[in-house]
Protein backbone atom coordinates (compact mmCIF):
# COMPACT_ATOMS: atom_id res chain seq x y z
CA UNK A 1 0.00 0.00 0.00
CA UNK A 2 1.06 3.52 -1.04
CA UNK A 3 1.26 6.22 1.55
CA UNK A 4 -1.17 9.42 0.60
CA UNK A 5 2.23 11.75 0.04
CA UNK A 6 0.23 14.81 -0.19
CA UNK A 7 -1.96 14.03 2.62
CA UNK A 8 0.88 12.81 4.94
CA UNK A 9 2.94 16.26 4.35
CA UNK A 10 -0.17 18.67 4.71
CA UNK A 11 -0.92 16.55 8.14
CA UNK A 12 2.17 17.77 9.45
CA UNK A 13 1.67 21.75 7.92
CA UNK A 14 -0.02 24.32 10.09
CA UNK A 15 -0.52 27.51 11.54
CA UNK A 16 0.27 28.32 15.14
CA UNK A 17 -3.39 27.60 16.06
CA UNK A 18 -3.48 23.65 14.40
CA UNK A 19 0.10 23.13 15.93
CA UNK A 20 -0.70 24.18 19.58
CA UNK A 21 -3.94 22.24 19.43
CA UNK A 22 -1.15 18.95 18.19
CA UNK A 23 1.15 19.80 20.90
CA UNK A 24 -1.30 19.52 23.52
CA UNK A 25 -2.75 16.71 22.27
CA UNK A 26 0.72 14.91 22.42
CA UNK A 27 1.21 15.93 25.65
CA UNK A 28 -1.76 14.36 26.96
CA UNK A 29 -0.98 11.80 25.48
CA UNK A 30 2.77 12.06 27.53
CA UNK A 31 4.29 12.86 24.44
CA UNK A 32 7.44 14.90 25.20
CA UNK A 33 7.62 18.12 22.50
CA UNK A 34 11.04 18.92 21.22
CA UNK A 35 10.73 22.61 19.42
CA UNK A 36 13.82 24.03 16.86
CA UNK A 37 13.40 26.49 14.11
CA UNK A 38 15.37 27.85 11.25
CA UNK A 39 15.20 28.63 7.35
CA UNK A 40 16.65 25.39 6.06
CA UNK A 41 17.11 26.70 2.63
CA UNK A 42 19.22 24.91 1.43
CA UNK A 43 18.54 21.24 3.03
CA UNK A 44 21.97 19.47 3.66
CA UNK A 45 23.87 16.76 6.11
CA UNK A 46 24.11 19.43 9.14
CA UNK A 47 20.55 20.10 9.08
CA UNK A 48 19.60 16.76 8.80
CA UNK A 49 22.10 15.36 11.20
CA UNK A 50 20.72 18.08 13.45
CA UNK A 51 16.98 17.53 13.48
CA UNK A 52 17.55 13.89 13.77
CA UNK A 53 19.78 14.62 16.89
CA UNK A 54 16.87 17.01 17.99
CA UNK A 55 13.87 14.55 17.52
CA UNK A 56 15.62 12.31 19.46
CA UNK A 57 15.59 14.13 22.50
CA UNK A 58 12.12 13.79 22.94
CA UNK A 59 8.80 11.86 21.34
CA UNK A 60 7.79 14.58 18.66
CA UNK A 61 9.39 17.29 16.94
CA UNK A 62 8.16 20.63 15.81
CA UNK A 63 10.07 22.28 13.52
CA UNK A 64 9.36 26.29 13.72
CA UNK A 65 10.54 27.78 10.14
CA UNK A 66 11.26 31.50 9.10
CA UNK A 67 8.56 32.60 6.23
CA UNK A 68 10.15 34.08 3.04
CA UNK A 69 9.16 37.87 4.10
CA UNK A 70 11.85 36.96 7.65
CA UNK A 71 14.34 35.28 5.61
CA UNK A 72 14.97 38.36 3.58
CA UNK A 73 14.95 40.63 6.82
CA UNK A 74 17.29 38.53 8.12
CA UNK A 75 19.63 37.26 5.33
CA UNK A 76 18.82 39.79 2.64
CA UNK A 77 16.81 39.91 -0.36
CA UNK A 78 18.54 37.30 -2.74
CA UNK A 79 17.21 35.10 -0.07
CA UNK A 80 15.41 32.91 0.46
CA UNK A 81 16.67 30.33 -2.76
CA UNK A 82 13.93 27.94 -2.07
CA UNK A 83 10.17 29.39 -0.72
CA UNK A 84 8.33 28.80 2.39
CA UNK A 85 5.99 26.37 0.66
CA UNK A 86 9.06 23.98 -0.53
CA UNK A 87 11.30 24.43 2.03
CA UNK A 88 8.10 23.14 4.14
CA UNK A 89 7.03 20.38 2.58
CA UNK A 90 10.93 19.15 2.48
CA UNK A 91 10.88 19.38 6.31
CA UNK A 92 7.87 17.40 6.74
CA UNK A 93 8.76 14.98 4.59
CA UNK A 94 11.69 13.92 7.18
CA UNK A 95 9.99 11.12 9.04
CA UNK A 96 11.37 12.63 11.91
CA UNK A 97 9.47 15.77 11.95
CA UNK A 98 6.39 15.86 13.32
CA UNK A 99 5.08 18.99 12.86
CA UNK A 100 5.86 22.87 10.56
CA UNK A 101 5.17 26.00 11.91
CA UNK A 102 5.91 28.96 9.38
CA UNK A 103 6.61 32.47 11.54
CA UNK A 104 6.72 35.90 9.87
CA UNK A 105 8.75 37.20 12.79
CA UNK A 106 12.12 37.30 12.79
CA UNK A 107 12.27 35.36 15.97
CA UNK A 108 9.95 32.63 17.41
CA UNK A 109 9.62 34.22 20.56
CA UNK A 110 5.96 34.13 19.93
CA UNK A 111 5.85 30.36 18.29
CA UNK A 112 7.66 29.14 21.50
CA UNK A 113 6.00 31.28 24.27
CA UNK A 114 2.59 29.67 22.98
CA UNK A 115 3.98 26.07 22.26
CA UNK A 116 5.84 26.10 25.72
CA UNK A 117 7.89 22.90 24.54
CA UNK A 118 9.29 20.05 26.99
CA UNK A 119 12.52 20.79 25.12
CA UNK A 120 14.04 23.80 23.03
CA UNK A 121 16.76 23.18 20.73
CA UNK A 122 19.34 25.13 18.97
CA UNK A 123 22.63 25.08 17.42
CA UNK A 124 25.90 24.33 19.49
CA UNK A 125 26.99 28.19 18.24
CA UNK A 126 24.41 29.41 20.68
CA UNK A 127 24.66 29.66 24.25
CA UNK A 128 21.31 29.68 26.68
CA UNK A 129 21.55 32.73 27.16
CA UNK A 130 20.97 34.33 23.34
CA UNK A 131 18.19 31.22 22.82
CA UNK A 132 14.83 33.23 21.87
CA UNK A 133 12.57 31.69 24.18
CA UNK A 134 15.13 29.91 26.55
CA UNK A 135 13.79 31.87 29.73
CA UNK A 136 9.90 30.94 28.48
CA UNK A 137 10.62 27.42 28.66
CA UNK A 138 12.76 27.31 31.38
CA UNK A 139 10.20 29.39 33.67
CA UNK A 140 7.57 26.54 32.70
CA UNK A 141 9.67 23.84 33.47
CA UNK A 142 11.54 22.79 30.40
CA UNK A 143 14.95 22.51 28.85
CA UNK A 144 16.94 23.78 26.93
CA UNK A 145 19.72 22.36 24.94
CA UNK A 146 22.19 23.08 22.25
CA UNK A 147 23.54 20.25 19.66
CA UNK A 148 26.81 20.03 17.69
CA UNK A 149 26.41 21.28 14.56
CA UNK A 150 28.07 19.36 11.24
CA UNK A 151 31.52 20.85 10.80
CA UNK A 152 31.82 22.68 7.12
CA UNK A 153 27.95 22.77 6.49
CA UNK A 154 25.76 25.46 5.75
CA UNK A 155 23.35 26.82 3.27
CA UNK A 156 25.28 30.40 2.94
CA UNK A 157 28.89 28.33 2.45
CA UNK A 158 26.60 26.23 -0.52
CA UNK A 159 25.15 29.41 -2.08
CA UNK A 160 28.85 30.97 -2.11
CA UNK A 161 30.40 27.92 -3.63
CA UNK A 162 27.76 27.35 -6.39
CA UNK A 163 28.37 31.34 -6.93
CA UNK A 164 32.26 30.96 -6.97
CA UNK A 165 31.86 28.22 -9.41
CA UNK A 166 29.82 29.70 -12.18
CA UNK A 167 31.49 32.84 -12.79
Amino acid sequence: MRVDLERALLEKLGDLSTIKSKVDFWRSEGDKVVFTNGVFDLLHIGHITYMAKAANLGDRLVVGLNADSSVKRIKGESRPINDQANRSALLAALFFVDAVVIFEEDTPANLIGTLLPDILVKGADYTIDNIVGAKEVLDNGGEVKTIDLVEGYSSTSIIQRIQSQGS
